[in-house]
């Protein structure tokens, strides 16, 4: 795109965002089927200004609220999780800028954003420790060479990367005195810099079309201009890691909603009804049988209470950052700690359950009812709803913060 996207008002953001999902909708499951990455779909995305809605006023874009940047993420989930997806690290990484990049960083990125451009990501690392353990470090460049650094690293699970313009790359800033690695940095790549390969290497049963791959770094050259603190991210009181985790959640409320959706379609339009519900009650549709009735009910219920957990969550997320103090940091992790361990619940259940209730034509593959499952089943496991229970379970019974992490 070039020139300006437009700047949405809350209102405008949501009705723009349920337009692309009702058309990314028709061809999701095509699209999975046969993998063919949104590219299409994500330059429409970035044409109608939804993924500038979290560059702030004062850089000239909207502003807008976790609660809106929430309900528009999990309105595109609904349409297509894989679309949503990928640019969840674009809206991750403005928020990091705008926390601690400088005012010529941001001028310049925010700048970025607004003409419609994307980043990505180049985070997490195999073969470490942890998934918070990394290898990747920036190098100086001699005087004569230049100045700034170098950065050489391979990256994995990177979401948005192929698609991009600009590329955060997580690594540590140089080395220390005594040889350790120096702090953490986000140094800002352009996405087809030489020494930047994205490998489109993904091969996951669910959300086939993020082109969550690999890239890998040779001798890229990164200037002071573009290296970024990350580390002081989480040197106090921060809401960094339940912006990002809230936005997970909403893929996944997302995904449990289309599941009950295309369910209810389906149930209403091809499902024949059980001899038994013709026999018992003179059922003449599939969709009057009281036992189906009873289960869409069920999920029904599920997923409104997940869906209303999910805009506490992003609530109580905006609330803490307009009065950041430890107790409200650790109130907002704790709302979308509940959020996401019920997202993940409920998401995994419903696409499941959808069999039970649609009948057995409902699982020819030619229908691809299964991709919600899929979805549901490989986007959940990003990081452990168990651990989220447990930080729940903590406070509960004894008042426990949770820990000051990325994750929560």
């Amino acid at each position: 795109m070039t020139g300006r996207v437009p700047v949405l008002a809350p209102g405008e953001a949501v009705a723009v965002a349920a337009d692309l999902a009702e058309r990314f909708a028709k061809g999701a499951a095509d699209r999975d089927a046969e993998r063919v990455l949104p590219r299409a779909e994500l330059d429409a995305l970035s044409d109608s200004g939804l993924l500038a809605l979290t560059v702030p006023a004062a850089h000239g874009g909207a502003g807008a609220s976790v609660a809106t940047l929430t309900e528009v993420v999990r309105l595109l989930a609904a349409g297509d999780p894989n679309v949503a997806q990928v640019p969840h690290s674009h809206f991750v990484y403005v928020n990091a800028l705008r926390h601690h990049g400088t005012p010529a960083q941001q001028s310049r990125l925010f700048g970025e954003v607004l003409d419609g451009r994307r980043f990505g990501n180049a985070q997490s690392e195999l073969g470490t420790k942890h998934v918070r353990d990394f290898r990747t470090t920036l190098r100086p460049r001699t005087a004569s060479e230049g100045g700034g650094w170098l950065l050489d690293g391979e990256k994995a699970y990177c979401t948005g990367a192929l698609f991009a313009d600009w590329i955060p790359v997580l690594a540590h800033h140089g080395t220390t005195p005594a040889g350790e690695p120096g702090p953490m940095v986000v140094a800002w790549v352009e996405r087809h810099a030489e020494g930047v390969t994205v490998v489109d290497d993904w091969d996951g049963l669910g959300q086939r079309t993020t082109a969550s791959g690999r890239v890998t770094l040779q001798g890229v050259v990164v200037l002071d201009e573009l290296v970024t603190p990350w580390h002081l991210t989480f040197a106090g009181p921060q809401t960094y890691g339940a912006f990002a985790q809230v936005l997970h959640a909403a893929i996944d409320a997302g995904i449990a909603r289309a599941a009950l959706t295309e369910a209810a379609a389906f149930v209403t339009t091809k499902s024949r009804p059980y001899p038994d519900a013709i026999a018992t009650y003179g059922t003449e549709r599939h969709a009057d049988d009281p036992l189906v009735v009873q289960a869409f009910g069920e999920m029904e219920l599920a997923v409104r209470g997940t869906e209303a957990l999910l805009a506490e969550a992003a609530r109580t997320v905006d609330a803490a950052d307009a009065d950041l103090t430890a107790e409200t940091a650790g109130t907002a992790s704790l709302a979308v700690a509940a959020a996401r361990a019920s997202t993940a619940q409920v998401s995994v259940e419903v696409t499941s359950r959808l069999f039970e209730v649609a009948g057995t034509r409902s699982a020819l593959a030619s229908l691809n009812l299964d991709r919600h499952w899929r979805n549901a089943r490989t986007h959940t496991l990003h990081d452990p709803a168990a651990w989220k229970v447990h930080h729940l379970g903590r406070w509960a019974l004894d008042g426990t913060a949770p820990p000051n992490h990325g994750q929560l």
